[in-house]
């Protein structure tokens, strides 16, 4: 059974499943909702706990199988906690998994909670995450994008009693804070933790265990008063200065935000991850795939759409999904023919610069030809 994340509080309210199947890339929140499960179990008397890291091929799954199939030493019941950090249980993981899933139907002394990183469509429609998904529930646990992270730092922050000023100061103050952990909330998490050390609101109680995870904060929703930056009740307001001062820069960026952002045509947000890509030590030749896919794939469109297709199917015979699809059909009715030619010729110069070759006209420096070329396709979609 596939349940969403905003569910789990009120799915736990109504009972306890056998097997709960976690996975996505969200550290954090998947670390949340772990807790959630544990707590609600703590509760009804589940008082051992065993945990098994899959790692390498030649993993002993008869350990995982023992420890489901047999009875605490004491009678206790326990949790059976299964990490897969690879998300590719190997050839005798799945027939063991299988028949995890199988025997946890019905049995109530123990809890077996697999965890898992992000999964493609193909590992999805496996036998061994099938049984998970027939015999257990399964949870997804989405990422939260650049748009919804100011709302989720609201929501955060109500969690330990501090609120950021309301109007345009609150606004600026959550547009910095975004900027200084997007990509990575569970820095995000430390820093407002951080925060209600240093300002600490002695009126507001203590977050207990698990109740980081709600509906509003893994989907990214807070609940926002009409001022849209929390209700103050109770609150300690902090101004920009304070929340300036304690906030380290620990955001983390990748090549496939950076696709969306300049997309979006977002010069300002474009340029930092660029500088955050290259203070990280990434690949020019990585960063400049990217780029130039996107730039590949409109141009692409576009001739698609010259030869007379409409853009729903053009899109759909270039293989464009998801957000880039939305993204796309907003630049493409914009994009001429000579834009499209311009940024493929853009695109096939830089690649020469950062495999260490010259073009004139072009810097000789990779990092800086990146950023003239996102953006002249920034310049196309803003």
């Amino acid at each position: 059974m596939q349940l969403a994340a905003a569910q789990l509080p009120q799915h736990l309210q109504k009972g306890l499943k056998s097997l709960y199947t976690l996975h996505g890339d969200e550290a954090l929140l998947i670390q949340e909702a772990a807790d959630a499960i544990r707590a609600e179990a703590r509760k009804q008397g589940y008082t051992e706990r065993v945990v098994h890291t899959v790692a390498g091929a030649h993993f002993d799954w008869s350990e995982v199988l023992a420890s489901g199939g047999s009875m605490s030493l004491f009678g206790d019941k326990q949790i059976v906690e299964v990490r897969i950090p690879s998300g590719k249980p190997g050839k005798e993981g799945s027939p063991a998994i299988q028949q995890i899933a199988e025997s946890a139907k019905g049995n109530d002394d123990v809890l077996t909670i697999f965890v898992l990183p992000k999964l493609d469509k193909m590992t999805k429609t496996g036998a061994w995450f099938g049984a998970l998904d027939s015999f257990g529930v399964t949870l997804e646990v989405q990422e939260i994008d650049r748009r919804a992270l100011a709302p989720w730092l609201t929501q955060r922050l109500a969690l330990v009693g501090l609120r950021v000023k309301s109007g345009e100061e609150g606004e600026r103050t959550l547009k910095f804070f975004a900027d200084r952990v997007e990509g990575n909330l569970l820095a995000a998490h430390q820093e407002i933790q951080k925060l209600s050390l240093l300002h600490p609101n002695t009126a507001h109680p203590e977050p207990v265990e698990g109740q980081g995870f709600d509906p509003s904060t893994s989907s990214g929703q807070a609940k926002l008063s009409p001022n849209g930056v929390g209700s103050a009740n109770g609150l300690k307001e902090l101004s920009f200065e304070q929340i300036e001062a304690a906030v380290l820069n620990v955001a983390r960026y990748d090549v496939f935000k950076l696709s969306e952002a300049v997309l979006a045509g977002n010069l300002v947000r474009t340029q930092r991850m660029l500088d955050g890509l290259q203070a990280e030590g990434e690949a020019e030749v990585l960063v400049h795939w990217a780029l130039s896919e996107d730039i590949r794939n409109l141009h692409r469109v576009r001739s698609l759409m010259d030869e007379g297709k409409p853009l729903p199917m053009a899109l759909q015979e270039a293989r464009v999904w998801g957000i880039k699809q939305r993204l796309y059909e907003r630049i493409l009715p914009r994009l001429s023919p000579l834009d499209s030619a311009n940024l493929l010729h853009a695109a096939h110069q830089v690649d020469g610069i950062v495999k260490g070759l010259k073009s004139p006209g072009w810097p000789s420096n990779s990092w800086v030809a990146l950023q003239q070329l996102a953006g002249m396709v920034c310049k196309v979609a803003a």
